[in-house]
């Protein structure tokens, strides 16, 4: 079948109301958990032939998360769905006031190839969530995982409620040509450029889930064991191909070189003395980017790392001293395993130095000081972070995730996936059993009598 057929096929799936009652979404999220379960070891088997992952971080990254968000659903459905009453003003006497939760209909989801699994299923539990079909567009930078994507949707969901299309960029720009009624992209800003403007043709609405620089803060007054091994782990963990790892460091500069002494002790305990040689250690994606990704090894002096195996596509854990601005590293996001390191003295001097990127989509501050971190909060923008962590924000179903600005808009997890692919109509209901005469312009006295309503 050829895209105009599937699409057209989902829109008379979708209008003959197939998917909107709460059994049939309920059941569909359960085959969705049945699915994964059925093929945890080919999903992890396909991450480790596309990047390397090792089955406790393919475990841990791609699919517990998504566990966690399938029960909520589950657990929370019938709550999400029901009508929400809203207040009524007098002006209204005798109504009732509603919001009801409507979907879209046919949506679009496009994913990355850094999370390839995940980021194609996590906004799927909404969409399902709130009754829409869903035509899949995954990354043919993963082709294993791709495939294997293609036939589990292809042998557990109807191609009329649920589809898999692969290709390469010629498919992606064919799917942006169709009139679809939401679509929902995590990659790059460059194309998340591309789907806004093609979505613009047809009014569609988007959530574009980008990346950018996401600074990571270490104050003087932070444990420094503890966010040591915290910045190794989620700056290197899948090689640093994930869009809310630190892109950068700013540390105070009275704790920068034994922090940095621990942070090369952390990931060397994290991801071994050797890891070019570690079996467990994930590659970068393919030799466009580790070509891109090594030219940055020129950039400043390396303080540990830099070693790469060009054969694997793999570069060591890196850490850049005496990195600028005008280093080709602090252009734009990294997405790789290169942390470029620069120094701060007072704490207001960090909101000049993360405003010299455009607004990231994570920020990571570490303090024992309740007052500063507040500060932080208030007064930076970016979309989302951690206080004294790093990425973990991400992993809580309870917790919106997105950006702000360049960093994307919209956003999802949890009840917000839910929300995120539901139109939220408003509903007034209103009684026959009385009509105020003052709401039509008969009189003097309804004037009198509306002024002086609004006016208390």
């Amino acid at each position: 079948m050829n895209i105009d057929q599937i699409i057209e096929q989902q829109r008379t799936m979708f209008s003959e109301g197939k998917t909107l009652t709460y059994t049939i979404r309920k059941h569909q999220l359960q085959k969705l958990k049945q699915m994964i379960v059925r093929n945890e070891k080919q999903i992890i088997h396909a991450l480790k032939t596309d990047l390397n992952k090792s089955e406790y971080e393919a475990f841990m990254t791609e699919i517990t998360f998504l566990y966690a968000e399938i029960n909520e659903a589950l657990k929370l459905l019938w709550d999400w769905m029901t009508p929400e009453k809203r207040k009524t003003p007098l002006l209204h006497q005798g109504a009732k006031s509603f919001i009801y939760k409507e979907p879209y209909g046919v949506t679009l989801i496009i994913g990355p190839w850094n999370y390839p699994f995940h980021l194609m299923i996590a906004p799927l539990i909404g969409a399902i969530a709130a009754g829409n079909t869903a035509v899949l567009k995954p990354s043919e930078y993963t082709p294993a995982v791709s495939k294997l994507l293609a036939n589990m949707i292809h042998d557990t969901f109807d191609q009329n409620y649920i589809t898999v299309i692969e290709g390469d960029e010629k498919v992606s720009q064919a799917l942006l040509e169709q009139k679809f009624d939401y679509i929902f992209f995590t990659g790059s800003k460059a194309v998340g450029k591309v789907v806004m403007e093609k979505a613009s043709r047809h009014l569609t609405p988007v959530t574009l889930e980008l990346g950018g620089k996401s600074p990571c803060i270490v104050d003087k007054d932070a444990r420094l064991d503890m966010a040591a091994k915290r910045v190794a782990w989620g700056k290197f963990i899948n090689a640093g191909q994930t869009c809310v790892s630190p892109d950068y460091l700013l540390v105070h500069e009275q704790v920068k070189e034994p922090f940095l002494a621990k942070l090369e002790q952390a990931t060397k305990t994290l991801f071994s003395s050797k890891p070019l040689q570690n079996d467990q250690y994930t590659k970068i994606v393919n030799e466009r980017h580790f070509k891109r990704l090594s030219a940055f090894l020129q950039d400043g002096h390396i303080r540990f790392g830099g070693k790469t195996d060009e054969l694997h596509h793999s570069i060591e854990p890196t850490v850049l001293e005496d990195i600028t601005w005008d280093d080709p590293v602090m252009q734009d996001e990294i997405f790789g395993p290169i942390l470029p390191v620069r120094t701060f003295r007072h704490l207001t001097d960090v909101k000049g130095e993360i405003d010299k990127a455009p607004k990231p989509l994570a920020l990571y501050y570490f303090s024992e000081s309740g007052k500063k971190q507040e500060w932080i909060a208030k007064n930076i923008s970016y979309g989302g972070g951690c206080m004294n962590d790093v990425v973990m924000h991400l992993a809580n179903p309870y917790l919106p995730f997105g950006g702000v600005g360049p960093s994307g808009m919209g956003s999802y997890h949890g009840k917000t996936s839910f929300d995120t692919f539901s139109h939220q109509k408003s509903i007034l209901k209103q009684t026959t059993k009385i009509d105020l005469a003052f709401r039509y312009p008969n009189s003097k006295l309804s004037l009198k009598m509306i002024k002086k309503m609004f006016k208390k």
